[in-house]
């Protein structure tokens, strides 16, 4: 019985990991993908870049705090 307890320990453990990598490669992607768009957007029209980056850096901010959540609730599988 104590070695079941300490191999779901450690798969709950790796889990936890593995969920926290993914919301950390997911908000890499996002932010990429943000990127991305606001530069082809400049590129077609250069007149609105000062509105387009302020909204380019309040989209990835979220995108951001959503992955923090992410990998918060990845470290706290592998800590509890």
């Amino acid at each position: 019985m104590e070695l079941l307890t300490v191999l779901l320990d450690g798969m709950a453990a790796a889990g936890g990991a593995i969920g926290a990598g993914i919301a950390a490669l997911g908000a890499g992607v996002g932010v990429g993908q943000i990127g991305k768009a606001a530069l082809e957007s400049m590129a077609r029209q250069p007149e609105i870049s000062g509105d387009l980056r302020s909204n380019m850096i309040l989209a990835a901010a979220l995108v951001e705090g959503v992955a923090l959540f992410g990998v918060i609730a990845g470290i706290l599988a592998i800590v509890l």
